[in-house]
């Protein structure tokens, strides 16, 4: 069955763990290009969300969630089981130390760091498969920084970074009104053709 991109929010089994809103997991995911056999890592998967939307668009690979939060891990296997994903792993843990063992990827999507971003980001890196993409959402402009600092000063790497301030219309009575979400910046890096 052909996935559509945007996944209503609520139809997420959801908890107070964070969850990527279904406008900016289309951003995310169109930045990513994921094929139907992409190998999938998600750092800071909260709901899984994301994870969910990647592993149905990419039926023949595989999709790796780690989230260090237990409540995060429970919403990701139900969220799976909801979605019927059986090519979704949830792995609890701390990024980087939960990445060791995983094989090799296509696409990276972090979007927690608990503070070791240079860690994650460089762990990441040496899973990253040449011609790979990983994708950095961050909330805060000290993310932002240190995320572009960091990307930008890898030569294998192509890097582009936009802000996304969504505001989502509602209906009340006879008005609409904006409700805004928080706004999000998205790093979108792509691995050249060879290591550094």
């Amino acid at each position: 069955m052909r996935h559509f991109l945007g996944i209503q929010d609520s139809e997420f089994i959801r908890g107070k763990i964070p969850m990527t809103k279904s406008e900016i997991r289309i951003l995310a995911l169109a930045k990513a290009r994921i094929a139907e056999d992409d190998i999938i890592v998600d750092v800071g998967a909260g709901t899984g969300s994301l994870s969910i939307e990647a592993a149905l668009l990419a039926p023949y690979g595989k999709v790796y969630s780690i989230e260090r939060e237990p409540e995060g891990i429970d919403l990701i296997q139900a969220n799976s089981k909801k979605f019927a994903v059986p090519n979704l792993t949830a792995i609890a843990g701390s990024a980087p130390e939960a990445l060791s063992g995983l094989p090799s990827c296509d696409v990276v999507f972090i979007g927690g760091s608990g503070g070791k971003l240079d860690q994650i980001i460089h762990s990441c890196d040496q899973l990253l498969k040449p011609n790979g993409r990983m994708i950095i959402t961050a909330v805060t402009i000290e993310t932002l920084f240190q995320a572009l600092k960091l990307m930008q000063s890898k030569s294998h790497y192509e890097v582009e970074a936009f802000s996304a301030q969504i505001a989502r219309i509602n209906q009340i009575a006879s008005y609409n009104m904006l409700q805004a979400l928080n706004p999000i910046n998205i790093i979108a890096c792509s691995k050249g053709g060879q290591y550094a």
